[in-house]
């Protein structure tokens, strides 16, 4: 298989799942299909343009033709999605944590094949130094993501749950690596450093794995009250003893 395959197909899977993952977020805030088709376009691109506006490459790939099947395959998918949402309302908002929990694992897959293609379009570019693929790895597949929650109005996903950003950092080093150690191994250490993003980001999904606040204010309200419930329980019942 060709380096080139092997990135189309990445990038195809990314595309869907980033597609997928921004119609499910859309619909749970009630957009409507304008929305929802937007907000797909914004999580499974942003990104890349983002990507490619960093790295001035010239006009990003989103507005080339070489990513007209890229951007049917997401209409399609983001229509798919809020569909299925509106023929079967009652089943899709009772199996809503259900889909949730399936959205973190469809997001996974996204990131995981987004974060090699940018890192190699780094590479490509004649990006060597190992910050800059890692980097741009990063932000090809946590982009779309910030951009989508930032319309939203919501701080963005990637700054305060799981291990997201760090997932994809991983995987980029993990490509670089392989690619430095050999030249000629991109369609190993694309395929490698997908899987190791997306291992890590399940793995945060399934444990719970958050990077450490300073702070975790949701935590301490919660203890807060639950003291404040406890003392008011234990004074009503001296009250009614006396």
């Amino acid at each position: 298989m060709t380096v080139d395959l092997i990135w189309n197909i990445m990038e195809h899977i990314g595309v869907i799942a980033f597609a997928i993952s921004g119609a499910i977020v859309a619909i749970d805030r009630e957009t409507d299909i304008f929305g929802v088709v937007f907000l797909s376009f914004i999580t499974a691109f942003g990104g890349g343009i983002m990507r490619d506006l960093i790295l001035s490459r010239g006009i990003p790939l989103f507005f080339t033709r070489r990513y007209l099947s890229l951007i049917i395959v997401c209409f399609i998918a983001a229509l798919a999605v809020f569909f299925f949402a509106m023929i079967f309302k009652k089943r899709f908002i009772k199996e809503e944590k259900f889909l949730d929990s399936v959205n973190n694992y469809i997001d996974a897959v996204g990131i995981g094949a987004f974060t090699v293609s940018g890192a190699m379009l780094a590479i490509d570019l004649g990006h060597v130094n190992p910050f800059v693929p890692i980097l741009m790895g990063m932000i090809a597949c946590i982009g779309g993501g910030m951009l989508r929650d930032i319309i939203l109005n919501d701080v963005p996903f990637v700054l305060r749950k799981r291990i997201y950003a760090l997932a994809a950092a991983a995987g980029a080093a993990v490509f670089y690596v392989i690619w430095y150690i050999d030249h000629e191994a991109k369609v190993i250490a694309m395929i490698v450093g997908a899987l190791t993003t997306i291992v890590i980001r399940v793995l945060a999904t399934l444990f719970k794995w958050n990077m450490p606040k300073a702070i975790n204010f949701t935590a301490m309200r919660s203890e807060e009250k639950k003291a404040e419930e406890s003392e008011k329980a234990e004074n009503e019942e001296k009250y009614q003893i006396k």
